[in-house]
């Protein structure tokens, strides 16, 4: 079955083919042949997003249902695969993957994603929930063992509540951690590694068949950041041998971030806060936050609650991502949160993070210099490989982090359509030479990015489809200097 399509690139000089194949008993798309981009700088001005309904001001507050995303399912049909789907975000898979033409050879991949489905967090739990919520079906092991000597008991948390203890604390009650990822957050961390396999083993034939040294795996120090790393290296390589996860230290992490930057807070807040084009939904969406709260019991004083829709936000899609029913009022029973208007904190809450992370002309800066160690850092790696220094041995990285990560990462790469990056939220960095050599008989090297199992649109680059490598560093140096100088200046650092 084949079919050919239209596609555009940046500067591109030559239209490709799709063909869809079957290959080792799974379907995927090759893309023949790709483009050759021209040689153009990169401009690292900010670039205004699409205009759509997620930052849309008058949909957000006004419209109905959810813009077409899923809330309430980690499942999306293959016929539907690539939606919007925030309780198991589209990843790379092998039936939909674009193989690059033959001429192209896949040197180096870098996966940043967001970790998967989780309980809320504490925070965002209301003085009482009128549910319990148990996770006796997991375990969270933590233990130390020494690299010479004994094999420890291997020790996990049995979270309960005495009787003999006269204080309940807030939220929810049960056995769960507030956060901890469920186990239906640790299967669909797991389906995502054997995806990954399926892509760069048994596709590309790049992944080694077992773990080895080529391949390294990066968390935060947020523990569910590694709770979902046991469960993505065992469906990668289908083995339960001990892994090292790298994490750095929490003050100087790149990847959550956790390193401190005022300037950086002060433009977001310069943007946010009390700007007039912040607060204009949160005046025109004050009856909602009235509704919510006579239901949650939040006090309508309270600022964290309603300087954005974050908190309800968190509380009611894991809810829903769990198949859990929405909250009814502690004291009135009866009084109970509607789908609809869980839907309009969902539009709400998208609006927000495109105008946070977007929309506004100085959420550029923001990201450049809120995560741009981690940028600095990614254009390092891909700089050894194609220099052949020291250190490119690993052809495989894989960075686990949170939506904050993602978020800044796309801000960052001025995608054309922002929105809340879900769980399981996947942004693919491969690194390729060609065997077309340019006029020094050099090798060329090229870049595709993948958002969500397809190629990226950016508003700054286009399609960010085999740009040449130089161009691709030159944009990210361009944000934040050379080394990251531009980031350590801003940030004091």
């Amino acid at each position: 079955m084949a079919h050919t399509e239209r596609v555009s690139s940046r500067n591109s000089l030559q239209l490709g083919q799709l063909t869809i194949t079957r290959s080792l008993g799974l379907m995927h798309v090759l893309l023949l042949p790709l483009f050759i981009s021209q040689g153009a700088s990169i401009s690292s001005d900010w670039s205004a997003p699409n205009s759509t309904r997620v930052n849309n001001v008058t949909f957000a507050v006004s419209g109905n249902g959810t813009n077409g995303f899923i809330y309430n399912s980690s499942y999306t049909s293959d016929g539907e695969y690539g939606v919007y789907n925030y309780c198991n975000m589209p990843h790379v898979r092998a039936r939909e993957y674009l193989v690059p033409d033959s001429q192209y050879r896949l040197e180096y991949v870098e996966v940043i994603q967001r970790h998967h489905k989780r309980t809320p967090y504490q925070s965002n739990t209301f003085p009482v929930e009128d549910i319990e919520w148990n996770c006796g079906d997991t375990r969270q092991f933590y233990y130390g063992e020494p690299m010479d000597g004994f094999e420890a008991a291997k020790v996990y948390w049995d979270n309960y509540e005495d009787p003999l203890n006269p204080l309940r604390k807030r939220g929810y009650q049960g056995s769960c951690q507030f956060p901890q990822i469920t186990k239906d957050g640790l299967d669909d961390s797991y389906t995502h590694g054997k995806d990954l396999y399926d892509v760069y083993h048994k596709i590309h034939k790049f992944l080694p068949a077992k773990y080895d040294e080529t391949t390294v795996f990066r968390a935060t120090s947020n523990v569910i950041t590694s709770q979902v790393a046991g469960a993505l290296i065992k469906g990668m390589f289908g083995s339960s041998d001990k892994v090292p996860v790298l994490q750095q230290y929490d003050t100087i992490d790149s990847l959550r971030p956790g390193y401190s930057c005022p300037y950086a807070e002060s433009i977001r807040g310069g943007y946010q806060g009390s700007n007039t084009n912040w607060t204009e939904h949160l005046k025109l969406s004050q009856w909602l936050f009235g509704e919510l709260d006579a239901v949650s019991g939040v006090n309508s004083t309270d600022s964290e609650w309603h300087s954005w829709y974050d908190h309800y936000f968190d509380n009611l899609s894991s809810r829903l991502c769990h198949s859990k029913p929405l909250p009814c009022s502690a004291t009135s029973p009866s009084k109970c949160i509607s789908r609809e208007m869980a839907n309009s904190v969902f539009r709400i809450a998208q609006y927000e993070y495109s105008y946070i992370f977007r929309d506004t002309p100085r959420s550029l800066e923001y990201a450049r210099t809120k995560y741009g160690l981690y940028l600095h850092e990614l254009s390092a790696r891909l700089q050894q490989h194609v220099d052949g220094i020291q250190g490119s041995k690993v052809k495989y990285r894989h960075n686990i982090g949170h939506d904050g990560s993602i978020s800044l990462l796309l801000g960052a790469l001025q995608i054309s359509e922002m929105v809340w990056p879900g769980m399981g939220s996947e942004v693919i960095f491969e690194l390729y030479s060609s065997s077309i050599l340019d006029a020094g008989l050099n090798k060329k090297w090229y870049v595709r990015v993948l958002w969500g199992g397809k190629v990226m649109h950016s508003s700054a680059m286009g399609e960010v489809n085999m740009i040449p490598v130089e161009e691709f560093m030159g944009y990210l140096r361009d944000l934040v200097g050379d080394s990251g100088a531009y980031v350590r200046e801003k940030c004091g650092i």
